[in-house]
């Protein structure tokens, strides 16, 4: 294989049922299903593929009894084909809503505690001048996020960039920590303390998030320093609902952000336990991709919560 130009596209005459028909054998796994599921003959598909790896001068998949895999060559075709036909489907769906005098479709990824108080805050105020701009929210953790951010799946993201991701593909504009805190039910045992140390807190059972998880690495830490023994009846769960069911239900304590502890606890159904010492996790931001211009709806968006961070920064 030869080193390709700027346009290699154009030579090698990459066609959008390349895109497709790379997808469907990435999932596939078999020529023959792949074919049908694009409505193709097999030998037709065969020949799609046979014709684009000898313009490439390079095999993208793998033959073998039990059909085909992708090499390097071929991961690299599939994650692009991906992003670009997700491409295609954000525009036409920003096509159909300005057709129909909608202002387009905004879709961001967020870690829990801004999609509490920040992201709702800019969603609200976004509202107020383009009311049909159709918005979609996906929380989650930083390490399902990023993945959908690099597929097209999110037009940008508030959330960390984990480890294994190379930092140049980012623009990373950093919001802040994530200070946590300790929740019980009403009526606990612990709730009548006024000081609290990790010692008292083991012995009831808790629920957090799995072993690797950011949250939990930082709860992991914490006992770890002040070399306390850990709980010995632990919940492992990513859901904070299902921590919070467990704690309504139980002794059970779980951790989680202030922000979510201060939305949950104003009614008298749930408590945040008074532990003197502060704990937080690393920063998380605004994450938009280098290479992706975003579109009006997400840049408007956008805009509004840089403003929403600058202000709450100056308020503190």
């Amino acid at each position: 294989m030869g080193m390709l130009d700027e346009e290699w596209f154009l030579g090698a005459r990459l066609k959008l049922r390349h895109l497709q028909l790379f997808l469907a054998l990435d999932e596939e796994r078999n020529l023959h299903r792949a074919a049908a599921r694009l409505a193709m003959s097999q030998p037709a598909a065969s020949k799609l593929l046979t014709d684009l790896e000898a313009r490439l001068e390079v095999r993208l998949f793998e033959r073998h009894a039990r059909g085909l895999t992708p090499n390097w060559y071929g991961e690299v075709m599939v994650r692009h084909a991906r992003n670009m036909l997700s491409e295609l489907r954000h525009t036409g769906e920003e096509l159909n809503a300005l057709h129909v005098g909608n202002a387009g479709t905004v879709t961001i990824g967020t870690v829990m505690a801004p999609a509490v108080t920040l992201l709702t805050s800019a969603i609200e105020r976004v509202h107020r001048d383009l009311p049909a701009l159709k918005i979609g929210v996906e929380v989650g953790v930083s390490k399902m996020l990023v993945p959908r951010l690099l597929e097209g799946e999110l037009d940008f993201a508030i959330t960390r960039i984990p480890a294994g991701f190379q930092a140049e593909h980012f623009v990373f504009e950093e919001i802040g920590e994530e200070d946590l805190c300790f929740v019980c039910r009403q009526g606990h045992p612990l709730t009548g303390q006024t000081a609290l140390t990790l010692e008292t807190m083991a012995v009831y059972p808790w629920s957090l998030q799995p072993v690797g998880a950011l949250m939990r690495q930082r709860v992991d830490s914490l006992f770890l320093h002040h070399g306390v023994t850990p709980p010995r009846q632990i919940v492992d769960t990513p859901d904070v609902l299902v921590s919070l069911a467990l704690v309504d239900k139980s002794d059970t304590i779980t951790v989680t952000t202030r922000e979510v502890a201060e939305l949950l606890c104003a009614p008298p159904r749930f408590r945040v336990l008074p532990f003197s010492e502060q704990l937080s996790v690393q920063p998380y931001g605004l994450v938009s991709l280098r290479q992706r211009r975003l579109s009006p709806g997400a840049g408007t968006l956008m805009k509004t919560l840089r403003e929403l961070i600058a202000h709450s920064r100056i308020t503190r």
